[in-house]
């Protein structure tokens, strides 16, 4: 598989820890350990500290949360995993009647991943359509031959994947989004600012994955402009520990957003409306 698909593997170890609490996980993702195989528990160890963990268990209930929200408030029932990794999402939660979950990756991983479930005797609780492409290149017509439909709503999901581009990139991803999103479309992500990767605190861990040819390439300390300059409307942004996004979970202070230069991570919900 391609070298950044094995951190979809040290995120589905990250869910198998948290779904494996005693009493008080934030989710359950029962297919997350095997998963994770076979160097995501490795993958874990080594980039494991700063809060690593419970940000992945923060963020996975989040993003699971927002999603049921925005299909309950807007009725959309055209759902897109982008860059989907080993997401179980359309196998563990609750999907309106005729809603279609479309899952986005390399070919190699959606391969693997099919392989995998399909051992596990795994059944979606949705339309689940697996669409292979590199999101490097132009990949709207294979997601378009799965059946999406850009005259409806979609919901985007695009989780634990915008640190990996440039800021080019991922301002060019929100973009190529919005370019096939009808009104009511939106839009669930997550950014780390600017100032994590810059922080001393950040470094070791950032230096772990550009050894393994993962880095960390883009953060944004203003994620309202910048969505807004490629078209989306921001509903709510959050910081891990509020109300909302795993307060009581997050370990550390969550700071006032006014404080310049502090580390923070974001969970956002955001409407297209266009430039």
């Amino acid at each position: 598989m391609e070298a950044v698909s094995y951190t979809a593997q040290w995120t589905a170890a990250a869910r198998a820890v948290e779904s494996e609490r005693d009493g008080d996980a934030l989710f359950t993702d029962p297919y997350a350990r095997d998963l994770a195989a076979p160097r995501g528990f490795e993958l874990l160890a080594r980039y494991g500290g700063g809060g690593l963990l419970p940000f992945i268990a923060i963020r996975t209930r989040y993003f699971d949360d927002a999603v049921a929200d925005v299909l309950r408030e807007t009725g959309a029932a055209q759902i897109v995993l982008v860059a989907a990794g080993m997401d179980t999402r359309a196998f563990r939660l609750a999907w309106p009647a005729g809603a279609t979950v479309y899952e986005v990756d390399h070919a190699a991983l959606i391969d693997e991943k099919r392989e995998r479930l399909r051992r596990l005797g795994a059944e979606a609780r949705a339309d689940r359509r697996e669409v292979r492409a590199d999101l490097a290149g132009d990949w709207l017509p294979a997601l378009a031959a799965a059946g999406f439909d850009a005259s409806r709503p979609t919901v985007w999901i695009t989780e634990g994947l915008l640190f990996f581009l440039t800021e080019d990139q991922a301002a060019g991803l929100l973009r190529t989004l919005g370019s096939v999103s009808a009104p009511g479309s939106r839009l669930v992500v997550d950014f780390v600012s600017r100032a994590l990767l810059r922080s001393p605190f950040s470094q070791s861990f950032l230096r772990g994955l550009r050894e393994d040819g993962t880095p960390w390439r883009f953060g944004t300390d203003e994620p309202e402009r910048f969505l807004a300059g490629t078209g989306w409307k921001t509903h709510e942004v959050r910081e891990p520990g509020e109300p909302g996004a795993g307060e009581g979970r997050w370990p550390y202070q969550v700071q006032p957003r006014e404080r310049r230069g502090a580390s923070r991570s974001w969970l956002v919900r955001a409407e297209y409306v266009g430039e």
